[in-house]
């Protein structure tokens, strides 16, 4: 059996146990964190080609190509030419940017060379792909000031101690008209105006630049100029890798294949992909508390994809907790405190998952909200009148608008808890609940309870609020 298999048995032995038990929990993260370092080489090349499309959107042309390819490259006493770009547009990383750099961390672990390629010539062109307008280029010192702190927030997920740096200007700042006409003239305008963005804009009166039509060409020359034999980016590049392949046969070379990485959503849950912009995303730079919270905010959709995007767990072990939750031996909170653990254990190791997941219980899971401390408080006397979405957005400032407050309510994460004697009650409030008097909605829900209630507290997604008055 590989190492990989082991650890995988291993691991599914405790994924059959009790979940809300920390020494059990601390025990898987020990053994799935550790997997993270874990020497993967004694993977047969069908198998690594497996893991890796197991984390993939799509490998071109095919599994079987890749795995053809390894054990090919595995004869001739060598490993594969991994190639990833990296425009460096931010001085911030969050973790939605990790996903593709784990899957370069498998390749690592299985014997093969990564290349690392700062696109310091495309950064200036800047990347049209998925935008409405053109993004202003950058400058040298944005460029060399976004470089600075990357590799120090993504450390935790790949060794940068085993890659190659290139900047792509080593070749596209040298290279001459004609022979960038010479590759020009050979990839159809077509290809390049087929992109959905393109046409977009095109259609809505707005133009585009000579620079961002030959942004994919650039791009693509990279992987011509380091012979990659194979490239990673997020599904939303799948076009400019595809030149990549394009310009490769150009220049008489045997075409990448392509490894396109999933875009992973939010935390909000709106549907929208992790981003700065949108403010739902984990930056690397974050708190371990910090990052724990934010991963149990999220709806329980999405506990699968991030599974899939962060954790080293197998198909199987995944299909186990699912499997779990369908029939109900392990409940979803159990599974996201777990998955939180994973978060943070990848970012600042076991120790610290253990110490978010203990303060997390104190704070929003204990048997009495009475020893959390300060909480936003809510006078039904006074704002009982108003809407349940009316205090969440105005009130209490718990959701940016109404229709966010709907959301909570739709994906089950707002919530009126009533402390008694026995313990908590917690009353799931629907969309339109979110719609009536706060007092209103509160009354009913105490209507039912024959035990005195000693506290009313209403929660959307992890924040809460006390009700007096109630």
């Amino acid at each position: 059996m590989t190492r990989l298999g082991e650890s995988v048995q291993r691991g599914s032995v405790l994924l059959a146990q009790d979940l809300s038990s920390d020494t059990m929990v601390r025990e898987l993260l020990e053994e799935t964190g550790s997997r993270r370092y874990l020497d993967l080489t004694d993977l047969s090349p069908a198998e690594q080609a497996e893991l890796i499309g197991s984390r993939a959107v799509e490998i071109l042309p095919s599994v079987e190509k890749l795995a053809a390819d390894i054990g090919r490259a595995r004869e001739e006493g060598r490993g594969l030419h991994v190639k990833l770009g990296i425009d460096p547009t931010a001085a911030d990383v969050h973790l939605g940017h990790t996903v593709p750099m784990i899957v370069l961390s498998r390749f690592q672990r299985m014997g093969h060379d990564v290349t690392l390629i700062i696109g310091d010539i495309t950064a200036k062109i800047g990347d049209p792909s998925g935008r409405s307008s053109e993004r202003p280029p950058l400058t040298d010192a944005d460029i060399a000031a976004n470089l600075a702190g990357y590799r120090d927030q993504v450390k935790p997920f790949f060794d940068f101690d085993k890659v190659r740096f290139r900047h792509n200007s080593e070749w596209l700042a040298g290279i001459t008209l004609p022979r960038l006409i010479g590759i020009l003239t050979q990839v159809p305008a077509s290809s390049l105006l087929q992109r959905d963005d393109f046409r977009t804009r095109l259609e809505g009166g707005h133009g585009l630049t000579m620079s961002e039509l030959i942004y994919p060409v650039a791009m693509a020359i990279d992987s011509a100029e380091i012979d990659a034999d194979i490239e990673l980016g997020g599904v939303d590049q799948l076009l400019n890798m595809q030149m990549g392949r394009r310009v490769m046969e150009i220049y008489g070379m045997e075409p990448q294949l392509i490894a396109t990485m999933p875009l992973i959503e939010g935390t909000d849950g709106s549907g929208a992909k992790m981003s700065k912009s949108q403010g739902n995303y984990v930056g690397l730079r974050a708190a371990a508390d910090e990052v724990f919270g934010k991963i149990m905010s999220i709806p329980d959709r999405l506990m699968e994809p991030y599974l899939r995007a962060w954790t080293e767990w197998s198909d199987t072990e995944i299909r186990t907790v699912t499997g779990r939750m369908a029939d109900r031996s392990l409940h979803p909170m159990d599974l996201k405190k777990v998955l939180a653990g994973e978060v943070v254990t990848a970012m600042h190791g076991v120790e610290a998952a253990m110490a978010a997941r203990a303060g997390f219980t104190a704070q929003f899971s204990k048997k009495s909200f009475t020893e959390v401390g300060t909480l936003p408080e809510v006078d039904l006397a006074e704002h009982g009148g108003e809407t349940v979405a009316a205090v969440l957005t105005k009130l209490l400032e718990f959701a940016p608008s109404a229709s966010a407050a709907r959301r909570l309510a739709k994906q089950n994460a707002l919530r009126l808890v009533l402390e008694t004697g026995t313990g908590q009650h917690a009353s799931v409030l629907t969309e339109s609940d979110a719609l009536r008097p706060l007092s209103e909605v509160a009354a009913e829900r105490l209507g039912g309870v024959e035990e005195p209630v000693e506290g009313v507290y209403l929660k959307a997604g992890r924040k809460l609020a006390r009700l007096h008055g109630a």
